[in-house]
């Protein structure tokens, strides 16, 4: 299998767009470690991502917190000896949607530090041992909303935005080190994520659709099959680049 043999980080993969990933990922047969504040939900993708190869492991980690990142490099590199492949993929909505004048401090606090402040976090350690090591790929989860407008929205399309802008500035600095670096631009995706926030609207789901040319949200083994895309030897002349997938809605 083409992964055999590769050492694959995912953040937020205790669920949605992360565990799907983390899914696809063991069944090419790659190592991965299943990272989550969720620690519960991280042993069960691990576990079911043991059922497809083996060495796949669990551990909780919060990407606000810088040291939680060093110490999920550095277990990585005492059990595994190397990082291949890094998927910064956890993120949040806000909570509220609401105008910009009227947008939550405690929303603005949280979603930056998560989708922001948590992918700095990552990129900042894991480059240090794929530059020591002399290659890498990584692969952000950014967003439709980090590419075109996203109204009532403000501080998820400022940190999606700020992953496009961190993805090509990284791309741009370690090209010549033999690491790549690209993101997925994800539109409306079926996750518990999305579910939530249809919850706290009627109908909205519904009005959503409207704006989709293909009629459906997307599904997350489809996102999943673009990380793993990235991630491969086939797209070994690309970097700094964003894959849009959101069924037309940019359209």
């Amino acid at each position: 299998m083409e992964f055999k043999g590769k050492v694959v980080i995912i953040t937020g993969a205790g669920s949605g767009i992360g565990a799907a990933c983390s899914e696809l990922f063991a069944s090419k047969g790659a190592s991965v470690i299943v990272s989550d504040i969720n620690l519960e939900n991280a042993k069960a993708v691990a576990e079911k991502c043991n059922t497809l190869s083996n060495g796949n492991v669990a551990i909780k980690t919060d990407v606000t917190n810088y040291s939680d990142i060093e110490l999920l490099i550095t277990d990585t590199m005492v059990k595994y000896g190397k990082i291949d492949i890094m998927v910064n993929n956890a993120g949040v909505m806000n909570k509220t949607r609401s105008k910009t004048a009227d947008h939550s401090f405690e929303d603005w606090n949280n979603v930056i530090a998560i989708n922001q402040t948590g992918v700095f976090h990552c990129l900042r350690a894991s480059l240090k041992v794929m530059e020591k090591q002399g290659h890498g790929n990584i692969v952000n989860i950014a967003s439709l909303a980090g590419l075109k407008a996203s109204g009532y929205n403000l501080a998820y399309s400022a940190s999606k935005f700020a992953v496009v802008g961190m993805t090509k500035s990284a791309a741009l600095e370690y090209g010549s080190k033999n690491i790549r670096i690209n993101a997925v631009c994800p539109s409306y995706t079926q996750t518990p994520m999305l579910d939530a926030a249809v919850l706290t609207q009627q109908g909205i789901d519904e009005k959503l659709l409207k704006y989709v040319p293909m009629g459906r949200f997307g599904d997350v083994n489809e996102i999943a099959e673009a990380v793993i895309w990235l991630a491969s030897e086939k797209t070994s002349f690309m970097t700094g680049q964003t894959i849009t997938l959101d069924g037309g809605l940019s359209l």
